[in-house]
């Protein structure tokens, strides 16, 4: 008996589905784009303490990650997949987090606006361990050039004042009305978003979890 490619997809995801993977994050974006992929993630939220221990962009996000999924995996039994992730925007090195106001959001903004920046993420994945081994961790990053296009000063002024940047790493979110000012990206668009998926895809599967 053939099966259809409408049912064949139906037990490829609900195959995927029933392996318990944990999402160390509380992102709506991060969980969209694995949803995207097949994998449908419980939530269970970092509360750790983050500890900078680099001044690279990739490192800081590697380490973060890291804290996050070890964070989690502590009270997660046997076989549980945890996954970290950081992500930050850098220009010229320097690092812009998350704005903690919209005069901040500002700043970032007129400081990306007509150039090229980086967006790295991190992600750390932790398999628990079974029958007494220990846990694997695995950890990794993504980095991708972002082209934003010049804008006006009432261009800037109107993004930074609404509510889209105050969330997001760099002040702005490439899925959202800042698109309209990127000109061209290169490497991962997951990426930017929060999770290179591409990545994080390959190394659930060489840990067995998808």
């Amino acid at each position: 008996m053939k099966l259809s490619v409408q049912e064949r997809h139906k037990g490829k995801k609900n195959k995927m589905e029933k392996k318990r993977i944990i999402l160390a994050s509380g992102s709506p974006r991060r969980k969209e784009l694995l949803l995207q992929i097949g994998i449908v993630p419980e939530i269970i939220v970092s509360h750790v303490e983050e500890k900078i221990t680099s001044d690279e962009p990739s490192g800081v996000v590697m380490s973060l990650a890291e804290q996050k999924a070890v964070d989690v995996a502590e009270d997660m039994p046997e076989g549980a997949v945890v996954l970290g992730s950081d992500t930050v925007v850098a220009a010229d090195g320097k690092i812009l987090g998350k704005p903690k106001s919209h005069e901040e959001a500002y700043e970032m903004i007129k400081r990306l606006a007509g150039r090229s920046h980086q967006v790295y993420t991190g992600v750390c994945i932790v398999k628990k361990g079974t029958a007494g081994e220990k846990d694997t961790v695995v950890s990794f990053y993504d980095e991708t050039d972002v082209n934003v296009s010049t804008m006006t000063e009432a261009e800037i002024r109107e993004y930074a004042d609404s509510e889209e940047p105050m969330d997001k790493a760099g002040s702005y979110a490439v899925q959202g009305f800042f698109a309209r000012y990127i000109e061209g990206l290169k490497g991962s668009y997951a990426n930017v978003m929060g999770l290179p998926v591409h990545l994080v895809y390959q190394k659930l599967k060489e840990l067995g979890a998808v």
